[in-house]
């Protein structure tokens, strides 16, 4: 599938049947899950969470979970098994992403967890491991600037933030479930990561 281009369309737009109107209606059905990480004692960290806030006060959410978590725990292979799919959101320091990108996850034991630390990758290859099957698995990396101790996101990143949530109702492609990039903004097309 080919990257889409950054545009805000209505969640309105018409599709062939069974193909979701929006990336966000992808993921809003049951045993979907909309997974916040971060902390929003930590600034931009708190990109995650926000996102997470602002699907609650919209109330667009009616199947999925919502979840906010500091951070990737070994025990959320247990959390998403049973899930069919699973979007995290997070944020990210790469230069790479202009303000978001959506990518698919693919299965891989990176070895970089630790108690701080663990990709969404790791929780996913240890899901299928340990369970035998995994749901779908996105991630939407959200371009954050500052990382200190204060509560609030910087001018910034809520703009990206406001880019991630109007990106989430462009409208998805057949090729959903490819593991191509589903949305990249500018001109990049890259893969982003946390």
């Amino acid at each position: 599938m080919a990257p889409m281009a950054a545009s805000s369309m209505n969640a309105s737009v018409e599709v062939a049947a069974g193909v979701p109107a929006s990336i966000l209606e992808h993921f809003d059905v049951p045993g979907g899950l909309i997974y916040g990480i971060g902390n929003d004692g930590r600034q931009d960290d708190g990109l995650g969470w926000a996102l997470i806030d602002v699907l609650e006060r919209e109330g667009v959410c009616r199947h999925a979970q919502l979840f906010r978590n500091y951070q990737l725990q070994l025990e959320d292979a247990d959390l998403i098994r049973g899930m069919r799919r699973v979007l995290f959101v997070d944020a990210t320091k790469s230069p790479e992403v202009a303000d978001c990108a959506l990518h698919a996850v693919e299965p891989k034991l990176d070895f970089s967890f630790s108690s701080h630390e663990i990709s969404a990758a790791s929780i996913l290859a240890t899901c299928r491991l340990c369970f035998g099957h995994a749901p779908e698995v996105w991630m939407l990396a959200i371009r954050g600037y500052e990382w200190e101790l204060r509560m609030g996101l910087t001018p910034a990143s809520a703009r990206n933030l406001r880019a991630a949530r109007q990106h989430l109702d462009c409208a998805a492609q057949a090729g959903l479930a490819y593991p191509d990039p589903l949305l990249t903004t500018g001109d990049r097309h890259e893969r982003a990561g946390p």
